[in-house]
């Protein structure tokens, strides 16, 4: 189900805050940091995340959620964070992460 690609404290931190707000099918914790800081950076990440309770709801809804469950974490920690949102339907389609863009801004 969760797929932490890395294991920095923050990551485990949100793997441990959407699996309590969200029933999720499937989670990826991308940590990006390396691209906008240093390699120990702890800022940046990318979630794919997968759940049945974002059928039938918008972008904008699903995004809330998220946000919602990671509340604390946003307030802190977290500088930047992308997130790719999918129903389990969406996902089978898909079924790979979205590229990330360059980053443009250097050091946060």
């Amino acid at each position: 189900m969760a797929d932490t690609t890395t294991q920095h404290p923050t990551a485990t931190a949100i793997t441990a805050a959407l699996g309590k707000a969200i029933p999720l099918q499937h989670l990826e914790v991308i940590n990006e940091s390396d691209r906008h800081g240093t390699p120990t950076d702890d800022s940046h990440f990318k979630l794919v995340v997968v759940s049945e309770t974002f059928t039938g709801k918008r972008l904008l809804q699903r995004h809330r959620l998220v946000n919602k469950a990671l509340a604390e974490l946003l307030a802190g920690p977290i500088h930047a964070l992308a997130l790719h949102t999918y129903s389990p339907d969406e996902w089978q389609q898909l079924n790979e992460v979205p590229a990330s863009p360059a980053c443009r801004g250097g050091s946060n």
